[in-house]
């Protein structure tokens, strides 16, 4: 699996590139040439220059300062999101699938009660009940991404349940926790990391959505989504400004995409027989 994994140019590209954006995000306040939130009426919509590499928006604020920092709040609380999501709700699915009975029943129910509705209309309604702001857009997105988690996991559980090794670990009166780290959890951690990878760049549009609309991260923090807003003030006398955060938000998720993909082309082991 390893040497597939590294043989996979796609894959190593994608996360080379996320690696980076995430490094760049990181020491944000020293390749930042100016303060992100400092206004200046007098330097508005200025052109690219060595002061100014990405031009400066309808304030005065620098675009490269302000993107370098918006990889804080977009991609971070992305990665935060996708990685709570994924630790729970594969907790739960593995709970269902393993004990069976009423528990897997109850919590099958309130998943299928989940994915009745839309995944944007449940985001949408958490954030317009709870309120604008990032904890609860986290929340909003682990409410409507958990109940997939949860189906995925248990229906692997189920099938790796009748395997003979486990079988033979609970004849002999295996610990229900060794069963768990060395059966359950290396069999579905692939399946795991292949969706959580995929909805990455869905929680990453979910949040520059949202912040677009004003749900989201609130000004002036710099967000990739807010900075889209800000943009389309000036969206007919300077149309460049849209570009810059849109192709941010475009590349990211792209990357986040097809490192799904190959992810899953590369750890599926049907793959590797056809």
């Amino acid at each position: 699996m390893w040497q597939r994994l590294f043989s996979n140019k796609t894959v190593l590209f994608c996360l080379l590139l996320l690696f980076i954006v995430c490094m760049m995000g990181a020491f944000a306040p020293y390749l930042a040439p100016h303060d992100p939130n400092l206004a200046d009426v007098i330097n508005t919509l200025m052109p690219m220059s060595s002061e100014y590499p990405l031009g400066t928006d309808y304030l005065g604020r620098c675009n490269y300062s302000r993107l370098l920092f918006g990889i804080r709040t977009t991609l971070y609380y992305s990665l935060l999101t996708m990685v709570i999501t994924a630790v729970v709700g594969g907790f739960i699915g593995v709970i269902a699938g393993y004990m069976r009975g009423k528990v897997d029943a109850l919590i099958m129910r309130a998943c299928e009660v989940m994915l009745s509705f839309p995944y944007e209309i449940i985001v949408l309604s958490i954030v317009g009940i709870m309120g604008p702001g990032i904890v609860n857009i986290i929340v909003a997105n682990f409410i409507a991404k958990i109940a997939w988690y949860v189906r995925i996991v248990r229906s692997s559980v189920i099938s790796f349940n009748h395997q003979n090794y486990i079988l033979y670990s609970r004849t002999v009166k295996t610990p229900q926790r060794f069963i768990f780290a060395k059966h359950l959890a290396p069999n579905i951690a692939a399946e795991v990391i292949i969706l959580a990878t995929l909805d990455l760049g869905w929680i990453i549009l979910s949040i520059s959505t949202l912040s677009f609309l004003g749900l989201g991260i609130q000004p002036p923090t710099p967000e990739w989504g807010a900075m889209l807003s800000d943009a389309k003030e000036v969206l007919f006398s300077n149309p460049e400004q849209m570009l810059i955060p849109g192709a941010a938000i475009m590349v990211v998720v792209a990357c986040c995409n097809l490192l799904g993909d190959s992810l899953r082309d590369v750890l599926d082991p049907r793959t590797e027989r056809q």
